[in-house]
């Protein structure tokens, strides 16, 4: 990821204190009752097992053995027809919703820095999982997983994922790949994996989806941009430094080249909804001068993610 002009600092260590304030615990609270009636609705199906027991809705019957809990009779049938059938439920699983955050250093950059918006995606989309009993954990990543936050159940333990967000700092290259290698031999329950970062890998960010997929865990990419990044306002001779390698080019701007700047950086977008699209993966690309709940209940309301 290219920077332009003056390096902004990465987000310091507490930094981020007024982050999760009054103001946004409401509006986490909005999303979720906004959320609820749409999410449950999609999520039972999804997290419905294949094990029958005493659990709360009706599956089928099976025949009376000796042994059985009486209180599972269907005395209904046993009226009609004289069998003793004992009746079987599905039982319902809570779904598992890791939210993985790239915390490398181009996600540092943007006005406001992109990893600052992350943290409130991750943190909104985490408290619509803990409000309907789902387990959350939230991971970090750069060129490899770098954080986590171990799975936990209840919105009331939104502040634990607060404290887990606060502090994460943006540092280190970006390498999907090996991040999510680490990640799905890591953790051996499926469920859903939320992406949030910009996707600046140099070695591409298909790998590291293509691992989730292949491990059968279910990818929803949530792609940041910075409006700045595509069409940056500049002019004259400026260097060109990547924030997350180093290396610098000088270059002499001029409306051509920015025309051919954003003329590339839509094809670059284009190829990530592409993949997506060829992939059956959700994808969103969000940018990030729109408010945090406004873009998660665009998620919503296009069916993605807890929607």
């Amino acid at each position: 990821m290219l920077g332009f002009g003056k390096k902004k600092e990465p987000t310091r260590r507490g930094g981020d204190d007024e982050l999760f304030d009054e103001e946004f615990q409401r509006r986490l609270e909005v999303l979720a009752i906004v959320s609820r009636k749409i999410y449950a609705g999609r999520m039972r199906a999804e997290r419905r097992s294949k094990k029958t027991g005493a659990g709360i809705e009706f599956a089928d019957h099976r025949e009376y053995v000796p042994g059985d809990d009486f209180r599972y009779l269907d005395w209904n049938v046993f009226q009609r027809t004289g069998r003793l059938l004992v009746r079987l439920f599905e039982e319902e699983e809570d779904l598992s919703v890791y939210i993985i955050v790239d915390a490398s250093h181009s996600m540092g950059m943007g006005d406001p820095p992109k990893l600052r918006y992350a943290k409130k995606l991750a943190a909104a989309l985490g408290y619509i999982a803990l409000a309907n009993l789902d387990r959350v954990s939230i991971l970090t990543f750069s060129d490899n997983m770098e954080g986590r936050l171990a799975p936990t159940r209840g919105k009331n333990r939104i502040f634990k994922l607060f404290d887990f967000l606060r502090p994460i700092e943006a540092k280190g290259e970006t390498a999907m790949r090996s991040a999510m290698k680490t990640f799905v031999a890591q953790n051996k329950r499926r469920g859903i994996a939320i992406v949030i970062s910009d996707l600046f890998d140099p070695a591409g960010f298909e790998d590291g989806i293509n691992t989730l997929r292949y491990a059968k865990f279910e990818p929803f990419v949530l792609q940041l941009f910075d409006p700045a990044e595509g069409r940056p306002p500049l002019n004259g001779d400026v260097r060109l430094v990547d924030r997350e390698t180093g290396e610098h080019r000088d270059v002499t701007i001029t409306p051509k080249i920015l025309e051919r700047f954003a003329k590339a950086h839509d094809e670059y977008r284009a190829g990530i909804q592409d993949f997506c699209t060829r992939k059956q993966v959700n994808y969103h690309a969000i940018q990030t001068d729109l408010a945090f709940d406004e873009a998660i209940l665009n998620v919503l309301r296009r069916g993605g993610v807890l929607g």
